[in-house]
């Protein structure tokens, strides 16, 4: 099992940043490569599309707890990711909300998938900073 948490403060209020972080249909404004849609309910689903035009991976997801507007827990069902994952908002300050992005997965491609987790963890933790900073950007130009 692999774990990856990245934070990421956002200058809005914690309902704001929950109306936006689980909105699937704008995921494609901040998040890197990735296409989303789905439902908004304990035992929703949710299919998240990343990579470009046809070439990519479908990541296919089950809500196993909503607690609006403060946590989000999914359970990765596709064939590539596997585990789990958490969208958690908290306020920090009145207008400043923190969001922390957790996923907790089974590293797929076995041995390789386990061997290649140090050099691969880096990268996948730059380009959700990465999206993170391009939410907070989006949020904070759409309030």
């Amino acid at each position: 099992m692999a774990e990856l948490v990245v934070v990421q403060e956002v200058a809005a209020p914690v309902e704001r940043v929950w109306d936006v972080v689980t909105d699937w249909d704008v995921h494609d404004r901040w998040m890197l490569l990735t296409r989303a849609q789905g439902g908004k309910a304990e035992g929703a689903t949710i299919s998240a599309f990343t990579g470009i035009g046809r070439v990519g991976f479908l990541d296919t997801m089950v809500i196993t707890v909503w607690e609006p507007p403060h946590r989000a827990v999914i359970r990765h069902t596709g064939k590539l990711v596997r585990g789990s994952g958490a969208f958690e908002v908290e306020a920090v300050r009145p207008g400043v909300s923190r969001v922390v992005w957790s996923e907790w997965v089974d590293l797929p491609f076995g041995v390789l998938g386990r061997l290649g987790w140090p050099l691969g963890r880096p990268v996948l933790r730059a380009l959700i900073q990465f999206s993170l900073r391009r939410f907070a950007r989006y949020v904070e130009g759409t309030a």
